[in-house]
């Protein structure tokens, strides 16, 4: 059983920075792809970015693409996400998924790829 614990949301206005931090426990980290999903009020869960178990490939969703950066630490068994640039419509709860794998290059972006969730954390951005 692999516990996920986000922290690092906050208030911040557009055009401002936040870096998420995704901390694992339980678990083999290595062996797992990561992934980051937002959800706004009202609205479904949404992809934000993935890393591959070996962090070497990385995919975003199109609405973030060239803003926000996935990487990850495997010896501290902890995933970030770095949000530069951030619009009020990046405002939601964010939260990281992780998902056992045998590719080392595989990144995924769908809900159902993924076994475990951490709780959230929330980002607001004001106008």
């Amino acid at each position: 059983q692999v516990q996920l614990v986000e922290s690092g949301g906050g208030l911040v206005q557009a055009g401002g920075s936040l870096r998420l931090s995704c901390a694992a426990s339980g678990g083999t980290f290595s062996a797992y792809a990561m992934g980051w999903f937002r959800q706004a009020p009202g609205q479904e869960r949404e992809f934000v970015g993935a890393v591959s178990k070996g962090g070497s490939s990385t995919r975003y969703s199109d609405s973030v693409k060239g803003r926000f950066t996935i990487s990850r630490d495997n010896a501290k068994n902890t995933v970030y996400l770095q949000m530069n640039g951030l619009k009020p419509e990046d405002t939601a709860v964010y939260s990281c998924a992780a998902t056992r794998t045998a590719y080392r290059l595989t990144t995924y972006a769908g809900v159902l790829d993924y076994t475990y969730w951490g709780q959230g954390t929330q980002v607001t951005v004001s106008s």
